[in-house]
């Protein structure tokens, strides 16, 4: 019993300390509850302007203010008292409505200056800018009131149009807002600060200039958020909002920056016809509908780790500039149709989240792939397949081709550097400080490497071993990895030539044209070498040699094809000198060296043989340049005829056949008296031949539409 009598005196007590608690706790509720304005409250704070930031305001903070339509003596009260203040000549008053509540509507609009259409007499208060842009209003709204006038058949005058100045500063901080507001067709020479702020209402903001910084950082807008047509002169903070309903800067122009950084549309968000002079940054947005920027004009675009769950929409976009999607994320679609791309501007899209069989990459056949840009092929690998599987469903061949090109770039760069770079899990100390690290740095890197070996450069930062400086500097010199071993570093160079050869010569397989000027440049110089070994015997007793008009047409037929040939690397190669040289590596020096050889015998007939049985255009796959040994098939070939005015014509139609794997001759090497090294000569261009037909096959079924569908689905 005596335990049970000490538990209630126990509650008891603490009964009473929370009574006698009680009004201690109370106290800071109460100072929480705004004061309501009064009419009587109103004149005191009008009458007593408090200094805010170097100008006088008009402090109308933390209060309610009732502005509903049954209270309408106060709201006239209200606008009326407001007006003559603001409006008054002399230096501009501003206006704090800071953690207030304005239950009903505010008409902004009536607020400030009223403009008229015509006139001079409010010039003095704007800057150039602001002028120029005044005009410019006046005039489109006169054209607007005429148009209306002839369509409506109303007598109502112009000059009735009239726009509304905001003179002093504007603040909204915390303040929240029950009703709709409007403050369109309106001038703001001074800031705006709604940092906070809470809009239950539609909010009219259309055709609004703001000629000071403006910021809505923080910002909640329930409803209808319209900034339509509206020009930003100086900078814009639209960080961290919340837009509830549908949200419209149609035709907007920042002429500084503008930040939406890390803010939600839950509905369709409009920037169409928006221009942008300077960067754009939606960097961590959500945009849970969809996102029009259709006729945009974007410079410094920012959607890095942004989120689309809808369609996002650039078309007729002008991009000047590159757009950041890094590490974005597209669950919809994204539409860069007839999206107009400067010359610097590219999509940037490394650590960008699609999954094809769901989302889409849209853009002209032909141009968007060459727009898109990936850094590294580390960490982008499935994002360049997802690249390749979107533009495949799309059908769009070229552009998936493009891609697997810049992959295999990526790739190729990735082993040049592991080839020659110095890789930080293998290098001694000295090494290391030799390419820019600092002793205390490599021992740093020694040290680390012993517990855990490098996966990537970039984990020097990571585990704050070196700094960003000293990263940069010797980023390009450095890889990463498990150490290469002479076999490992000889089937790596081999890999990296193979690919090369696949890049250079064909774009690996995405470029038909490119691999077709290759080959006619590899036809026409060894057509050529063909006919100068078989015509041009200068060391004989009685030299052979061809006549003028035969080496004028072979000369010039050389010229022709080596230039149709080399015109086509030019306009389709990334690298044509490069692509030149390389393809020079392998057709030149040996039949350069075998020119060097004199012959040991002087025959007085041709060194190749044409079957003379049939005279046919013909696709010789399986043909190899000798004659065959059967008796009977012997007798069909014959020496190419020299004293034909079109004999030359063979030399070439040997090449053809030899590299393309048709002609319209069947030509091969005699098997009597022939040079050993002119039989070299040949056989070294059917072996040539081989790789380039296999190499065109394949890059014919990559760019070829229906083939590739056939093949690759």
């Amino acid at each position: 019993m005596r335990w049970r009598q000490q538990l209630c005196q126990l509650c008891l007590a603490v009964v009473a300390m929370v009574w006698l608690i009680q009004p201690v706790w109370a106290a800071p509720e109460s100072t929480l509850e705004r004061p309501l304005l009064t009419s009587q409250l109103l004149q005191e704070r009008l009458r007593s302007p408090v200094a805010s930031e170097g100008v006088q305001t008009l402090d109308l903070r933390g209060l309610v203010i009732d502005l509903r339509p049954e209270n309408a003596a106060f709201r006239t009260e209200f606008y009326q008292g407001l007006q003559a203040q603001l409006q008054r000549p002399g230096a501009p008053l501003g206006l704090d409505l800071s953690n207030s509540l304005i239950q009903g509507s505010l008409e902004g609009g009536q607020l400030g200056l009223r403009a008229p259409l015509f006139g001079e007499a409010l010039a003095p208060l704007f800057t150039p800018a602001g002028q120029a842009q005044l005009q410019r209003d006046r005039r489109r709204l006169f054209q607007l009131s005429r148009l209306s006038q002839s369509l409506l058949a109303g007598d109502r005058a112009a000059g009735d149009l009239q726009l509304s100045v905001f003179r002093g500063p504007l603040k909204l901080v915390q303040t929240r807002l029950t009703g709709a507001v409007n403050f369109s067709h309106t001038f703001f020479l001074g800031s705006v600060d709604a940092q906070g702020a809470e809009f239950v209402q539609a909010v009219h903001w259309a055709e609004t200039r703001f000629t000071q910084p403006i910021t809505f950082a923080g910002a909640r807008f329930r409803q209808i958020a319209d900034f339509g047509s509206s020009i930003f002169f100086d900078k814009a903070n639209f960080n961290q909002i919340r837009f509830g309903g549908q949200t419209t800067f149609e035709g907007s122009e920042f002429q500084a920056s503008g930040s939406f950084n890390r803010s939600q549309f839950n509905r369709p968000a409009t920037f169409s016809r928006t221009t942008w002079q300077k960067a754009a940054d939606f960097a961590q947005t959500r945009w849970q509908d969809q996102a029009l920027f259709a006729k945009a004009q974007l410079n410094q675009t920012f959607f890095a780790d942004a989120v689309f769950e809808k369609s996002a929409i650039f078309r007729e976009a002008v991009i000047n500039q590159p757009v950041n999607l890094r590490g974005a994320s597209i669950l919809d679609q994204i539409d860069f149709s007839d999206a107009e791309f400067a010359q610097a501007a590219m999509l940037n899209l490394p650590g960008l989240q699609f999954d094809p069989k769901q989302a889409r990459i849209l853009g002209n056949p032909g141009q968007i792939s060459q727009v898109l840009s990936v850094p590294t092929l580390q960490g982008n690998q499935i994002l360049l397949g997802n690249l390749v599987r979107n533009f495949r469903q799309l059908e769009q061949i070229g552009d998936a081709n493009q891609v697997e090109y810049l992959t295999q770039k990526l790739r190729l760069r990735d082993l040049r550097q592991q080839l020659t770079s110095t890789n930080v899990n293998q290098a001694p100390p000295e090494g290391l400080t030799q390419i820019g690290f600092s002793a205390a740095q490599a021992e740093a890197i020694v040290q680390a490497r012993a517990q855990h070996w490098f996966r990537s450069v970039s984990e020097l930062l990571g585990r704050e071993i070196i700094d960003l400086a000293t990263y940069i500097k010797v980023q390009n010199q450095i890889t990463a990895g498990a150490p290469l071993s002479l076999w490992s570093w000889g089937l790596a160079a081999f890999q990296w030539l193979g690919l090369s050869l696949l890049v250079l010569l064909s774009h690996y397989g995405s470029s038909f044209w490119l691999i077709f000027g290759v080959g006619l440049v590899a036809i026409a110089t060894f057509g050529l070498l063909y006919w100068w070994v078989d015509r041009g015997r200068w060391w004989l007793r009685e030299p052979i040699l061809p006549t003028a008009a035969e080496t004028i047409w072979m000369i010039s037929s050389f010229t022709g094809l080596a230039l149709t040939g080399v015109l086509a690397i030019f306009r389709t190669a990334e690298a044509p000198w490069l692509t030149l040289a390389f393809l020079s590596s392998i057709i030149l020096p040996l039949p350069l060296m075998g020119l060097l050889v004199k012959p040991h015998d002087s025959p007085t007939m041709s060194y190749f043989v044409e079957d003379g049985s049939m005279r046919q255009f013909r696709l010789l796959i399986g043909r190899l340049p000798i004659m065959p040994r059967f008796p009977f098939f012997r007798d069909r070939y014959a020496p190419i005829l020299w004293e034909r005015r079109w004999g030359w014509l063979n030399y070439f139609d040997l090449s053809l056949n030899n590299f393309f794997r048709l002609g319209f001759n069947d030509i091969r090497l005699r098997d009597r008296q022939l040079p050993g090294w002119i039989s070299t000569l040949v056989w070294y261009q059917w072996g040539l031949g081989i790789l380039y037909i296999a190499l065109l096959l394949w890059t014919l079924s990559r760019t070829i539409p229906g083939l590739n569908l056939f093949i690759y689905f």
